[in-house]
C-alpha cells in the first residue's frame, strides 16, 4: 500500500467512533467462541456428524485467516471506514441468519465462513481507523481499550455471556445476540464524523496471491483443527494436505518476491526490527492465550463436570483482570514513558505462575482452587499482549499499517491454532499411557483393589442389586475411576505444558531480539555508507 498524500497532522477523533469500533469488534468476539461451549447442543439440533460439524470451525477459521491478509488491498478500494460498517453488518445478517437456518449444515457452513472473512476483515480495518485518527501518544490507552473487544471479549467476557444463554436458552440466541450489537456498532459509526485518512494509490490486485494464500489457509486450517483426530500423518490425507499447503506456501513466498514484496501483503514491514520481534513473541502468546482458553473450560466440563455457565464464569474474573493489566501497561507506557518491552517479562511471568497453578487441579477441584492461577494468567496476557502491539505497530509508517496489522494478527492467530492442536495432541497421548501405567496396578491380586471392589460392591447391593449385577457395576466404577484419574493428570501435564513453554522461549525470545537489533545497526550502517557525502 503506497502512500502519495497523508494528513498533515495527527487529527483527533471523538470517543463515539472508538466506542462503535470496538462494539465492531465484540460482534466478531461473539460469533467466534459460538462453537467452543455450544459444540453438543449444535451437534443434536443439526444431526451432524462430528466431521461433519468440524467445517463450521474450520471454514470460520480458514477464512477470517484469509480476511486478515486481505484487509490491507480491500482498504486500497474502499475507505477503512466504509469497510467497517459493511462487514460489521455483514457479521450482524450472517448471524441472524444462521440463527433461522438451524437445520441446514451446508448453509450454516457457508454463512461460517462469510462471518469469519467479515470478522478478520473488520478488525485489521478498525484497528488500523484507531491508529490513524487518533495522535500517537494515545495509542496505548486506545489500544488497549481496543484490545478489549478484540482480545479479552473472546477469551474471557463471550464464553461467560454464552454459556448463560446455553443455559437458560438455546444457541441460536448466542447468533441473535449478534444482531443488536452489529446495528449499534454500525449505527455509531455513521453518524460520527471520521476524520481525514491517508490516501493511498490503487494497485492491481493480487489475485495469484490470494489463490495461493486461501489454499496455504485452508490445508494448515483442516490439519492443525484435525490432525489429532486422525492421528497425524497416520492418515494420507492429512499428509496430502499438509504437502499441498506447504507448496502453496512456498508458492505466495516466491510470488511475493517476484512482485518485490508488494503483492498480497507488503513485505517491507518486515525490515523493521521491532514488528519482525512482535511478530514471533505474537505468535508464541497465542499459543499462550489460545491454549489456555482452550484447557480452562474444556477441563471445567469434561473433568469438573461444570455447567455451561460456570465455565464461561470461571474465566469472566481473569477478564478482569487482563483488562486491569492492559490498562496498567498503558499507563506506564503512556504516562511515565516505559518502553513497551519492560512489561513482556512481567507478562511471561505472571503467565507462566498462573498455569503452574493450576497443572496442581484435582478431580475434586472447585472455582475457588482455581481463580487464582487464572486471576493470574489475565494479568500476565494483559502485561504482554499490549507491549507487542505498541511495539508492532508503534514506529511504522500509515501505509505499511494495515499490511502489518493483517499479518500480525494471522501469526497471532496460527500460534494459537498450533497450541491447541499440540495440547489436544499431547492430552491424548496422556490419557493413554497413564490408563496402561495405572491399569497395570490396577489387579485383582492387589489388596487395595480387592477392598475396594468389595466396599463398591456391598454398597450397591445394600441398594437392592443382585450380588452378580453389583459386582460388574464395581468393575465399572473402578475402570471409570482410573480413566477419569489418568484425564486429570493429562490436563495437569497439558498446564505444565503451557508454563514450560516460555521456559524455552525466553531465551529464544531474547537472542532473537539481540540478533535482530545487530542486524539492523549492521543494515543501517552499510546504508549509510553507500549515501553521497552531505556538504
Amino acid at each position: 500500500m503506497t502512500a502519495v498524500a497523508s494528513p498533515s497532522r495527527e487529527t483527533a477523533a471523538g470517543p463515539l467512533l472508538l466506542v462503535g469500533i470496538i462494539l465492531a469488534a465484540m460482534t466478531e468476539a461473539v460469533a467466534v467462541t459460538v462453537l467452543a461451549l455450544g459444540r453438543p447442543d449444535i451437534l443434536g439440533d443439526i444431526h451432524a456428524t462430528p466431521d461433519e460439524f468440524a467445517w463450521l470451525d474450520i471454514g470460520y477459521t480458514s477464512l477470517k485467516l484469509i480476511g486478515f491478509l486481505s484487509a490491507a488491498p480491500l482498504m486500497t478500494r474502499v475507505t477503512p471506514y466504509r469497510l467497517v460498517i459493511a462487514t460489521t453488518l455483514v457479521m450482524g445478517a450472517a448471524c441472524l441468519i444462521a440463527a433461522i437456518a438451524v437445520a441446514r449444515l451446508d448453509i450454516l457452513i457457508a454463512l461460517r465462513m462469510v462471518q469469519g472473512f467479515a470478522g478478520g476483515t473488520l478488525l485489521v480495518a478498525g484497528q488500523a481507523i484507531v491508529f490513524f485518527v487518533y495522535p500517537r501518544v494515545h495509542q496505548p490507552m486506545l489500544q488497549a481499550l481496543f484490545a478489549m473487544g478484540s482480545v479479552v471479549a473472546p477469551a474471557t467476557v463471550a464464553p461467560a455471556f454464552q454459556g448463560w444463554l446455553l443455559d437458560t436458552e438455546s444457541w441460536t440466541w448466542i447468533f441473535f445476540s449478534v444482531g443488536p450489537l452489529a446495528l449499534t456498532a454500525a449505527g455509531l459509526l455513521l453518524i460520527v464524523e471520521v476524520p481525514a485518512l491517508p490516501t493511498v494509490v490503487r494497485r492491481r490486485f493480487d489475485w495469484i496471491g490470494l489463490f495461493l494464500v486461501s489454499i496455504t489457509l485452508l490445508c494448515f486450517t483442516y490439519v492443525l483443527s484435525q490432525g489429532h483426530r486422525w492421528d497425524w500423518f497416520e492418515e494420507p490425507h492429512i499428509l496430502w494436505l499438509t504437502l499441498l499447503g506447504t507448496c502453496g506456501l512456498l508458492g505466495f513466498f516466491g510470488q511475493l518476491v517476484l512482485r518485490r514484496g508488494q503483492g498480497l501483503i507488503d513485505a517491507t514491514i518486515f525490515r523493521s526490527d521491532d514488528f519482525c520481534f512482535a511478530f514471533i513473541v505474537s505468535f508464541v502468546a497465542g499459543i499462550a492465550l489460545f491454549g489456555s482458553a482452550y484447557l480452562i473450560p474444556t477441563f471445567a466440563i469434561s473433568v469438573l463436570a461444570f455447567t455451561p455457565t460456570d465455565a464461561g464464569l470461571l474465566l469472566l474474573p481473569s477478564g478482569a483482570c487482563f483488562a486491569g493489566s492492559l490498562l496498567a501497561a498503558a499507563y506506564v507506557m503512556q504516562v511515565r514513558h516505559i518502553s513497551p518491552i519492560a512489561t513482556v517479562p512481567f507478562g511471561i511471568l505472571m503467565i507462566m505462575a498462573g498455569m503452574w497453578m493450576l497443572s496442581g487441579s484435582t478431580s475434586e477441584s472447585g472455582a475457588g482452587d482455581m481463580t487464582a492461577g487464572i486471576l493470574l494468567r489475565g494479568l500476565g496476557l494483559g502485561f504482554l499482549f499490549l507491549s507487542i502491539t505498541i511495539t508492532a505497530f508503534g514506529n511504522l509508517a500509515s501505509p505499511n499499517l494495515a499490511s502489518a496489522i493483517g499479518v500480525f494478527n494471522t501469526g497471532r492467530q496460527v500460534g494459537g491454532l498450533m497450541g491447541v492442536a499440540g495440547l489436544q495432541t499431547l492430552i491424548d497421548h496422556e490419557v493413554m499411557s497413564n490408563l496402561a501405567v495405572l491399569g497395570a496396578s490396577i489387579t485383582t491380586g492387589v489388596p487395595a483393589v480387592g477392598e475396594r471392589l468389595a466396599a463398591t460392591t456391598a454398597m450397591l447391593a445394600g441398594r437392592g442389586m443382585d450380588a452378580a449385577t453389583a459386582g460388574r457395576a464395581a468393575t465399572s466404577l473402578l475402570g471409570r475411576a482410573v480413566t477419569g484419574q489418568s484425564t486429570v493428570i493429562a490436563f495437569d501435564a497439558a498446564f505444565n505444558a503451557v508454563a514450560l513453554l516460555f521456559v524455552i522461549a525466553a531465551p529464544l525470545l531474547v537472542s532473537i531480539k539481540i540478533g535482530l537489533h545487530r542486524f539492523a545497526v549492521r543494515r543501517n550502517s552499510a546504508e549509510r555508507g553507500r549515501l553521497p557525502p552531505a556538504f
